[in-house]
């Protein structure tokens, strides 16, 4: 039987006390987010890349701290660090010369990483390679990135459950689909970042998304500076319902359910302003 896993996307915001927290601070808030929820996406460790390519990837105290805090069943989607997946170091100088991440798709950094998560894989959902809007001076072509990609395939141990995120919607053909059906790799369906909404994705490859063992939605809304200046970071209220969108993304879930595929539904604060109230509305559409 297919299962569902509803979470958020981090867990540590002071303004969900009374929501879901029994208060702002003091407290093991994954603790008392697992006993609502049985998945959450781990995005902290994302940040990695750091200026003079200084690279700091997760804490193995940190992550059993985190396993410690849940139980057997709970599952955790993590982000692989954007130092695995940015194609050039950041710069806040626009106009200067692009630097090249040299550890871009990096076996080595790859395999550092998940000896440092070793204590979470009996709990690692997914681990998620997010790649940002590649355009041509980041990436010369699809075909170099799928070539890119399948190289670093064979680095990454069978038993770990990967998967791809793009940004840019012309990534996403067939050839690409092929891809990631011949390497066993997962597919993260965006709502946000520059990407068709889940709906239209699904229509359109459905048959691809009905043949996967597992899928991972991330519901990250399309305005996340919109969004932060409406709530002011305060998260414990919906400032924009999309209820209708809602209404049809469940409508996905359910056929995915139905043919025997696990979905994971990770919920942003900015898809509607406070994660936890989206997914009372998702569980009340899905009837549960």
């Amino acid at each position: 039987m297919a299962v569902l896993r509803i979470g958020t996307c981090s867990w540590k915001y002071e303004s969900w006390a009374g929501l879901l927290y029994s208060a702002p601070k003091g407290i093991n808030y994954l603790a008392e987010y697992a006993r609502q929820f049985d998945t959450v996406e781990v995005d902290q460790w994302f940040w990695s890349l750091f200026p003079g390519n200084r690279v700091v990837l997760p804490d193995p105290r940190v992550v059993e701290e985190y396993v410690a805090s849940v139980g057997p069943e709970f599952r955790f989607t993590v982000k692989a660090p954007n130092s695995l997946t940015l194609t050039h170091c950041y710069n806040k100088d626009k106009g200067a010369p692009l630097t090249p991440n040299p550890r871009f798709l990096s076996p080595a950094l790859l395999a550092d990483l998940l000896g440092r998560l070793s204590p979470m894989r009996a709990h690692l959902g997914a681990l998620m390679l997010q790649f940002e809007y590649l355009n041509r001076q980041k990436m010369p072509s699809r075909r170099e990135f799928a070539k890119r990609l399948d190289s670093f395939a064979a680095a990454i141990p069978g038993a770990v459950p990967v998967f791809v995120e793009v940004r840019n919607r012309n990534y996403f053909d067939g050839a690409f689909l092929d891809l990631l059906g011949r390497r066993g790799f997962g597919f993260v369906v965006l709502e946000g970042y520059y990407m068709p909404p889940v709906v239209d994705v699904f229509a359109a490859h459905r048959e691809f998304f009905l043949s996967q063992k597992t899928v991972v939605i991330r519901l990250c809304g399309p305005d996340r500076g919109g969004m932060e200046e409406k709530t002011g970071k305060q998260w414990d209220r919906v400032v924009k319902s999309r209820r209708d969108d809602l209404k049809k993304i469940t409508a996905v879930v359910t056929d995915l359910l139905a043919r025997g595929v696990d979905v994971y539904l990770n919920v942003n604060n900015h898809y509607e302003g406070s994660a936890p109230l989206t997914i009372r509305t998702i569980r009340e559409l899905l009837g549960a």
